[in-house]
């Protein structure tokens, strides 16, 4: 019988994840030292998904055998892996790995707006509202864009952006779709990183991958992006889901802006100013307002 709490269950897996994904932030940008931003969306897919096959064939771990499952999980792979890695590469050559790290704590944001307007699963209420606006405030104070933005800061907001609109999209399709399979989360996360390096190789073969010779940090940079924050983190990130839901998955998002401010700070040298800090504090604010962690207006 199991006699741990629904949280503790989940709770190990949620930090170690929230970790994991704030140092992808770092290991993108010494992976842009020697490719391009196909490939280091690919590599990392390409790699996460060779990890968690490799594991799944120790484990003898069945996969997913109906093509209908297949095409789920194709479908959130593109979501969750294909284009947001090469999104997040791509912002990455525009901002710093700072500020990324800080737009990809809008992923709850974003998840309630897609559930609200797509899944029809929960309507907005007004706390929910609040967080909203609150959110483009943080966004808008995270990134500077009242002192204005350079085209290339533009861009790469804009794809960031991009990027955690697919995570909120992936969330609740995965949710509705995936996690309801009976396979376990391994088996799902190995279907699907291999799905996303399959989707990306026809880019990867037709523009090339590396932009320079290859260095110990790009090395580095693309193997522990691919095995650990693209491999085993999706174990992780499924079995979280299915644990505790979607909205409180993607909360995994409160973590990662900070380690990715920390390793950004303190390794790449890189800018932070203090219009960021309460920016990052107003999105985070969004987040648990929106996922409903606090109340600001008590319902009658």
């Amino acid at each position: 019988m199991d006699t741990k709490s629904p949280s503790a269950r989940w709770l190990p897996g949620f930090i170690a994840l929230g970790i994991t994904w704030g140092g992808s932030f770092l290991f993108i940008k010494w992976s842009l030292l020697s490719l391009n931003s196909i490939g280091v969306a690919f590599g990392r897919g390409a790699i996460g998904g060779i990890t968690l096959l490799i594991y799944c064939a120790a484990t003898r771990t069945k996969l997913p055998n109906k093509w209908r499952e297949w095409g789920h999980i194709a479908v959130v792979a593109l979501l969750l892996n294909a284009i947001p890695g090469y999104l997040f590469a791509l912002g990455e050559t525009h901002v710093s790995s700072v500020m990324a790290g800080l737009l990809n704590a809008t992923t709850p944001l974003m998840t309630v707006l897609v559930i609200s307007v797509g899944f029809r699963e929960q309507r907005i209420d007004s706390n929910q509202a609040i967080g909203v606006v609150i959110g483009f405030v943080g966004i808008v104070l995270v990134t500077g864009a009242l002192s204005g933005l350079s085209a290339s800061s533009w861009r790469g907001v804009l794809e960031l952006l991009g990027a955690t609109l697919c995570y909120g999209i992936s969330f609740p399709y995965s949710r509705r779709y995936v996690n309801v399979l009976d396979y376990p989360p391994r088996a799902l996360a190995a279907a699907q990183v291999s799905s996303s390096a399959i989707l990306l190789a026809p880019f990867a073969l037709i523009n090339g991958i590396t932009i320079a010779p290859w260095s110990a940090k790009s090395i580095w940079g693309i193997l522990v992006l691919g095995s650990l924050g693209t491999g085993f983190a999706y174990i992780w990130n499924f079995r979280n889901v299915r644990l505790a839901g979607s909205l409180i998955a993607s909360t995994v998002t409160y973590i990662t802006p900070v380690v990715a401010t920390i390793l950004g700070i303190s390794l790449l040298n890189e800018n932070f100013k203090i219009t960021q800090v309460v920016g990052g504090l107003c999105v985070l604010l969004s987040g648990a307002l929106v996922q409903k962690r606090i109340r600001l207006i008590r319902s009658s």
